[in-house]
């Protein structure tokens, strides 16, 4: 207790140094708390996202899940199978999921039977009966309404089982209501009677408790009540049971990540439980989400990994920003474990203080750091962009045990590092400890190891590897699936920035004494006393500022990969769409619809051929330049399967035609793909109209060059000859990059040709087809006033591609939503990391060097002069490291950034991607660190202030 006491006492009076280092430990549990919590919630939005999507391409809803069974058994059993089983349902099967319950449905159906007209005196025979199934669905009256009639009676009513019909139904049997029949079958005991009371329809159209979304699997059938339908069907058996489902709906928009592993397991569940009750082939279990779940369980591991791999960096960085503060915190108390130990203090005494210190501080961030990790996630949540942040639906927040799990091990973690220097203090005695403080030139011992030189060579191998991988990609045409890619690639970067730091840090020593030498005749008392402080020193200084130098590196190289990654995102989309509206216009053609199988009624040979060439009429263009918002148009063919012929070689490509002028004004081009401005192309083929610009290739693969005449055409369609005006590498909407791998029949590979030319002349010259119509909207055109310009002037349009709302879903999309939030976690946390441990450690520094400047105050320096020392002080070791910082982070970024093209398709990956270095980046970064500096200056400034030179000149006599 009185080892307590001593403990909290010590704490008190150094609740500076504690407090700060409460903040680092406290902050290092939050954010690797967070990483779970951001983890589960991205993916719950990305699950939400993905089963949205499933449901609007199916037209299914995604959280339905039926299971059935056949009875082909002997009926005696068809009673304890449909029980134990619906008991599963009910109590294991329903709450399994662990989802909201919509609705639980229990259906039967007879197997087919045949009825006719009870008032017909005649046997059933094919000429007199109609097949019918006799139906029941539970609760089915609080889903329907009724068009005609009225509800069936639970009850006979003389004699007479009361049916609901669908009106298709109606019409398929030819009756009306009340009209009475007859069914039976040879395996019924005899007929029952039946009578039609009551058409119905649905009461809401979206219901999902209809599992078809209609009423078609009910054209043929009888709906009797539920319990009627129960006991005639199941209990009495009076009429044959040929299944019975059960149909579960869930309410799938509360699904999130945390019920992906119950849905799947209770759906294996559902199936083991009726293949015990049944043969595989008498069941069945079909889960509309369960392809999506199961392709959603691959994009989030991959995005899981990537997500934690993008975290390497900021939690290296944290771990150095621990390791500082407690080499600081250790270093300041080096006199005092001294003096403990040469009085008699074993060593385990004084580091089980130090532990149970440690224990204190690293429990309060533990209870507190998972709900500000929360709070940090719901923040992040709302990122649109890097450092953008939108009102929207908050992703799904849940502190789990896993969050205080991964808090426990970041709170262990930043114990064993508050540990690690403490436990090399004990080892030192006071001799030991006055020499060491001598001694102040000492060689880092990651100089010594040449750790610097191993993590570059370890980073260089990487990006080498990196792009060996990449370009087998690109060049077999394969998709990110189809080679192993290794997670390390996104690690490379921290070892390479790591690296980059600690060699410059290797030469400043160097620098700092060439600057020295060139000025030491002229330069005034406060730098020149400053410049043997640090140069002496410049150990001293080592932990400082290769932190700053991770932190702004891993800011910049976080800030250049977000806007890279949303840049090329935006730009593949606009490359690949052409322009901001692309119009499939209807053309009024001669073409004969399409045949029936067989070749026509007489199923023989006499059909009437299909033309060889369609003859379409050009419609106006005109109406589409005057619609709302539109600022210009062009007119773009597109023919696919068109030929070359150059030196009686051939081969398939793809032909553009287009109108110069108007294309050049409208398309959206990035002007860097090219050697010239995409202008400068199409003005230099404008002057001639057989003048053709060829894709580079068709040139490199063809031997084609500028200058040669090649001939074009297409099937159907005689070839007419073209003059090469330019070799392209890029142009709109073309991607050079190969899609199907390689032909194994030639050993080449499929690379897509490109030829584009004027539209006149193709139009004149080959045939007139049908083209696309390409708008270029004003800034303020509103899509919605497009679209009902489009209406109102009933143009044919038969698909409209708009590049605005793809790249609004671009931007929703989870996947990226992740990756900005990630990045953008990371840069907020260079800024704020590095901010504390500039402060920390000079306000540690300037305490631990009080007598020192007393002694200079003594010696008759102002206190203007220590602050202008401290200034260059802070310049020569903050503000370099900063600058070495920014240099290091943009050089990473240059050569690690195209790292994370690899997430996408690199085969589709067109445009290429371009690193983008925001200035805005720049400036926030220049802001911080003025703002920094300033606060930095403006505190030791105080502090200088605040000294009393006959204390500190006591405290050097103590």
């Amino acid at each position: 207790m009185a080892l307590f006491v001593m403990i909290i006492r010590k704490m008190v009076q150094n609740k500076w140094l504690v407090f700060s280092l409460l903040i680092g430990i406290l902050m290092s549990v939050a954010l690797v708390s967070s990483m779970p919590i951001y983890s589960e919630g991205i993916l719950s939005r990305m699950l939400k996202k993905d089963l949205e999507r499933s449901q609007q391409s199916s037209n299914q809803y995604p959280g339905a899940v039926y299971s059935t069974m056949h009875f082909t058994e002997k009926p005696e059993r068809f009673n304890g199978m449909f029980d134990r089983y619906d008991t599963f349902i009910k109590t294991e099967g329903a709450p399994g999921f662990q989802l909201p319950i919509q609705e639980l449905v229990n259906d039967m159906a007879s197997s087919s039977l045949r009825m006719k007209r009870a008032d017909d005196p005649e046997p059933i025979t094919d000429r007199n009966s109609q097949a019918v199934t006799v139906k029941t669905f539970s609760d089915l009256e609080k889903h329907i309404k009724l068009k005609d009639g009225k509800m069936a009676s639970s009850s006979p009513v003389d004699g007479v089982y009361e049916v609901l019909v669908t009106e298709r139904a109606l019409a398929q049997f030819k009756t009306v209501l009340n009209t009475e029949f007859l069914v039976q079958s040879d395996k019924m005991a005899g007929p029952v009677k039946f009578k039609p009371v009551g058409v119905f329809e649905k009461l809401e159209d979206d219901d999902p408790y209809f599992r078809y979304g209609n009423l078609s699997d009910m054209s043929t059938s009888f709906i009797l009540p539920y319990e009627t339908g129960k006991q005639l069907l199941l209990h009495d058996q009076s009429i044959p049971l040929a299944s019975a489902g059960w149909f579960l709906v869930m309410d799938y928009t509360k699904m999130e990540f945390k019920h992906v592993d119950a849905y799947l397991n209770t759906h294996d569940q559902m199936r083991q439980s009726l293949l015990r009750i049944v043969s595989l082939y008498q069941m069945k279990v079909d889960a509309t989400a369960y392809d999506t779940i199961d392709y959603y369980l691959f994009r989030a591991a991959n995005l899981n990994l990537l997500m934690w791999a993008l975290n390497v960096p900021v939690l290296i960085m944290l771990a150095f920003y621990m390791f500082m503060v407690a080499n600081l915190i250790a270093s300041r108390q080096k006199s005092e474990i001294a003096v403990l130990r040469s009085r008699g203090a074993a060593r385990w005494q004084v580091i089980a203080a130090y532990l149970v210190e440690g224990i204190l501080l690293c429990g309060i961030a533990l209870l507190i750091g998972p709900f500000l990790g929360g709070g940090l996630t719901r923040v992040l949540g709302a990122s649109n962009g890097f450092m953008e942040f939108v009102q929207r639906v908050n992703i799904p927040i849940r502190i789990t045990e896993e969050s205080f799990l991964y808090g426990t091990y970041a709170a262990a973690a930043c114990l064993i590092i508050i540990l690690i220097p403490i436990i090399i203090a004990t080892r030192v005695s006071i001799v030991d400890h006055k020499q060491q403080m001598a001694r102040l030139v000492r060689t880092p011992i990651w100089h010594k190891l040449f750790l610097d030189v191993i993590a570059l060579g370890l980073a260089l191998y990487g990006l080498y590897s990196f792009k060996n991988r990449l370009k087998d990609l690109q060049s077999l045409g394969l998709n990110t699936t189809d080679l192993n890619i290794d997670p390390l690639q996104f690690i490379v970067p921290a070892l390479f920035i790591m690296g980059g730091g600690l060699l410059l840090l290797r030469l400043y020593p160097w620098i700092l004494r060439l600057v020295y030498w060139i000025g030491k005749k002229w330069w005034p008392p406060s730098i020149y006393a400053t410049l043997i402080q640090v140069g002496r020193s410049s150990s001293q200084y080592q932990f400082l500022m290769i932190f700053l130098i991770m932190t702004i590196a891993t800011g910049v190289f976080s800030a250049s990969a977000a806007r890279t990654i949303n840049l090329n995102s935006e730009d593949r989309i606009q490359y690949g769409n052409g322009a901001d509206v692309v119009l499939n216009v209807n053309w009024i053609n001669d073409a004969p619809p399409p045949q029936s199988i067989g070749g026509g009624p007489g199923g023989g040979g006499d059909s009437t051929p299909i033309p060889r060439r369609v003859n379409y009429l050009e419609p106006p263009f005109e109406p589409y330049l005057n619609l709302p918002g539109v600022e210009y148009g062009a007119k773009v063919f597109t023919k696919q399967k068109a030929f070359y012929t150059f030196n009686k070689d051939s081969a398939e490509v793809t032909l553009m035609g287009i109108e110069t002028d108007q294309f050049g004004m409208t398309t959206w081009f990035r002007d860097s793909l090219l050697d010239y401005p995409l202008n400068d192309y199409l003005n230099l083929m404008a002057a001639e109209s057989d003048a053709v610009l060829i894709s580079s290739t068709l040139a490199e693969q063809k031997k084609v060059k500028a200058g040669d005449t090649i001939w074009i055409g297409w099937e159907g369609v005689t070839q007419q000859p073209f003059r090469v005006f330019g070799v392209i590498d890029y142009f709109p909407t073309f991607n050079p990059l190969p899609t199907r791998g390689i032909d194994s029949s030639v050993g080449v590979g499929k690379t897509p040709l490109l030829i584009v030319g004027h539209l006149s002349r193709i139009q004149l010259q080959l045939a007139m087809e049908p083209y696309q119509i390409w708008l270029k909207l004003k800034p303020d055109a509103s899509t919605a006033e497009l679209y009902k310009g489009i209406e109102e002037n009933k143009l044919a349009i038969s698909k409209i591609t708009n590049t605005k709302e793809d790249l609004i879903l671009a931007k929703n999309d989870p996947f990226l939503l992740a990756l900005n939030g990630i990045l953008t976690l990371g840069f907020v946390i260079s800024l704020l990391v590095s901010f504390i441990g500039f402060l920390l450690y000079w306000v540690l520094s300037l305490r631990g060097r009080t007598l020192q400047n007393g002694i200079l105050r003594a010696i008759g320096l102002s206190v203007g002069n220590l602050i202008a020392m401290l200034a260059v002080e802070q310049v020569l070791t903050s503000g370099v490291a900063v600058l070495l910082g920014i240099i290091v982070g943009n050089l990473a970024s240059l050569l690690y950034v195209p790292n994370f093209q690899i997430v996408f398709n690199p085969s589709s990956l067109v445009p290429p991607f371009l690193v983008q270095i925001d200035p805005s980046d720049m400036v926030r970064i220049y802001w911080m660190v003025g703002i920094m500096l300033t606060i930095g200056i403006g505190i030791l400034a105080y502090m200088l202030s605040r000294l009393r030179i006959h204390q500190a000149l006591k405290l050097g006599e103590d």
